[in-house]
């Protein structure tokens, strides 16, 4: 007990013992992320989000989902979450061939300057000797 001038109080009302961590429904995501797209004027977002009590990265992220995979109307029709699609699939492939592509065609050059260095030196150690 915390006493106040004379007056015996119970707990802090102010002081939340454990935070807990947020969930959202995705109802809720499709709505705020629509209403963050209607938002047209300076200082809208920024409304919403004090309104809401939410970060500008989270409604961004909301956003981009939205916009990559709109959220159906019919709970039933819902896809399972078995996995990126074909398309995002081939995209990451081709990505990570152009990686590696690059890094062949780097340990290529490399590969060449460390021979022609070794030949050289071959070169130099023979000239030496005559």
């Amino acid at each position: 007990m915390i006493e106040i001038t004379g007056k015996k109080v119970g707990k802090n009302p102010e002081v939340v013992e454990k935070a807990a961590r947020r969930r959202f429904t995705s109802e809720y995501k499709h709505r705020i992320a629509l209403e963050a797209e209607a938002c047209t004027k300076p200082g809208e977002i920024g409304a919403l989000l004090r309104r809401e009590g939410l970060y500008s990265s989270v409604i961004q992220r909301w956003r981009r989902q939205l916009r990559e995979q709109p959220v159906s109307s019919s709970s039933s029709s819902k896809k399972s979450n078995s996995g990126p699609s074909a398309k995002q699939e081939i995209a990451r492939l081709k990505r990570e061939n152009e990686r590696l592509e690059e890094r062949l065609r780097q340990a290529e050059l490399i590969i060449d300057v460390q021979k022609k260095v070794s030949e050289m030196m071959q070169t130099r150690s023979q000239e030496k000797a005559d």
